[in-house]
Order: C-alpha cells, then sequence, then structure tokens
C-alpha cells in the first residue's frame, strides 16, 4: 500500500470522524438545551430537591437524544438488534446520569453550592463529563459500524488504487529454447 493511499484513507476516516462528532454535537447542544430547560422549569414549579430535579431532566433530555442520534446522527448504523441498542443506550445513558448528577450531587451536598447559578453550573459541567462517557460508549458499544461497511470501504480503496496505478508494461515473449 501506498503512503499516498494511507493517507487518503486516513483523511477520509478523519473526515468522517470530523462530521459524526459535529453531527453528536447538535443532537447533544439541543439535548443540553433541553436537559437545562426541565432542570430549571422542574425547579421553579415543583418542591423536588435539586439532584431529584436534574434526574427527571437528564431522562426527559435522554428519550431526545436517543431519537437524534438514531435518526440523525448514527442513521446510517447497523439497525438489527433494535432491543439490544435501546438496552445498551439505556445502559451507558444511566451510567452519564450517574456522572452527570453525581458531580452536582458533590457540589450541592458536598460543598454546600446549591444556589440557582451553582447548580446550573454544576449541572452543566456534569451533562459536559457525562457526554464524554456517552460520546464514547455510544460509538463503540450502541450504533455500530455495519460490519459490511469495512470491507466495502477495503475493497473500494483497492479498487481506487489499482486504478491509479500505472498500467504494467507489455514484456515481449522470449523465443522458447529447444
Amino acid at each position: 500500500m501506498s503512503e499516498r493511499s494511507t493517507l487518503g484513507g486516513l483523511r477520509a476516516r478523519m473526515g468522517q470522524l470530523t462530521r459524526e462528532i459535529a453531527k453528536f454535537g447538535v443532537v447533544g447542544g439541543a439535548g443540553v438545551f433541553v436537559n437545562l430547560a426541565v432542570f430549571n422549569l422542574v425547579r421553579g414549579v415543583t418542591e423536588l430537591p435539586v439532584v431529584r430535579a436534574s434526574i427527571v431532566a437528564t431522562v426527559v433530555a435522554t428519550g431526545f437524544n436517543y431519537l437524534g442520534y438514531r435518526y440523525f446522527t448514527y442513521r446510517d448504523r447497523d439497525k438489527q438488534g433494535r432491543t439490544k441498542e435501546l438496552s445498551l443506550f439505556l445502559l451507558f445513558s444511566a451510567i452519564g446520569l450517574i456522572i452527570e448528577n453525581g458531580v452536582l450531587y458533590t457540589a450541592t451536598y458536598g460543598f454546600g453550592w446549591d444556589s440557582s447559578l451553582q447548580s446550573n453550573v454544576f449541572k452543566f459541567l456534569g451533562i459536559g463529563l457525562g457526554t464524554l462517557f456517552r460520546f464514547w460508549s455510544y460509538r463503540t458499544w450502541v450504533f455500530r459500524t455495519l460490519p459490511a461497511r469495512a470491507a466495502v470501504e477495503r475493497v473500494e480503496s483497492f479498487l481506487s488504487e489499482a486504478s491509479e496505478a500505472p498500467p504494467a508494461q507489455a514484456t515481449r515473449k522470449q523465443p522458447v529454447r529447444k
């Protein structure tokens, strides 16, 4: 394999990863908005303690995000086994919920930082840490690449390399000596 094709393949993979991160960010950004809006609405309208209000908001945002990830960010990924996909999504989302709300819990009950501004800052920080975990886990375990896609990409790469290769020089037949 030539260095040129290796760099081309690397550029293609980096471009694909960049697009995936951008789409994940769009859905995630909208999810952060939903999360914070629901959090502040629940805190303003109910008497729920701060972490419980945050858990409600995280659950609502998780549902919103699943739809965005499945039908926007990862719409080209394997759609077989939706039950397994949803189960894994909920498992990793629950771990993200623990990370996110663990930060808020520590700030609120560990340090006594429970003003509205402080709660929103630590909620946002928790969302950020949880998002790093979610991005890794969703792309690795939940929204898996179709197995055939890698094989097709390898074949296409091989064919494009073959078409770029200089034509083989014709060889003259050597007389056969008897």
